[in-house]
């Protein structure tokens, strides 16, 4: 028996994702929103991303990112699961949407407070190599914080740095939107509408 035939699938209902996006939204994501735009409220500075910059460049990089990190990290998390014996699953489109428009609304959220805030105040204070090591560093760890595998946690540091470098690299002034996009991307592949769109097209089993 192969390993796809041994993994086990975890149903996951609308309310179920209900019961953890409630305190996630009042103990993550809140607070992090909050310290951003206490900064931004203090400073107003163009060091924080809350931009568009350069639109033309950040739709080009944002766009593409959105699609090939969402199949990128889908295949990630299928080897994962496969290694752990077990995947949680949206047992219907409806927790598969809800899950998406949870992702995109995460997604900008730690990319204003990792990339913009922790990055982009450190790359103007000491320069770019502290930014991007620190910025890096603390989103990849801080997911252990929600309890990931530290296989799960590991793979993170496949979307935080190229976003990183990307918002530090391109043109025009800093901006979130392109590495939000792309972040958004990743999140909906490796957790949520990813694993259902597997099963769908048959690489999970039914």
């Amino acid at each position: 028996m192969n390993r796809q035939q041994t993994l086990d699938l975890i149903p996951n209902q609308a309310a179920d994702s209900l019961a953890w996006m409630r305190p996630d939204v009042l103990t993550r994501l809140l607070p992090l929103a909050v310290v951003v735009a206490g900064v931004w409220l203090a400073v107003r500075a163009t060091w924080l991303g809350l931009s568009p910059g350069r639109l033309g460049a950040q739709l080009a990089f944002g766009i593409p990112g959105l699609v090939l990190f969402f199949a990128a990290a889908s295949l990630l998390q299928l080897g994962i699961s496969r290694r752990r014996g077990s995947l949680r699953v949206p047992a219907s489109g409806s927790d598969m949407a809800l899950q998406a428009g949870y992702y995109l609304l995460n997604a900008p959220i730690e990319e204003a407070f990792f990339r913009g805030l922790v990055q982009g105040g450190l790359m103007a204070l000491a320069g770019p190599a502290p930014g991007l090591i620190v910025g890096t560093s603390l989103y990849v760890l801080y997911h252990r914080l929600g309890r990931w595998t530290w296989a799960d946690v590991l793979a993170t540091s496949l979307v935080g740095v190229p976003m990183a470098l990307a918002f530090w690299l391109l043109p025009g002034p800093p901006s979130l939107l392109g590495v939000s996009l792309a972040h958004a991307g990743a999140t909906c592949g490796f957790l949520g509408p990813g694993p259902w769109l597997l099963r769908r097209t048959g690489l999970l089993p039914r």
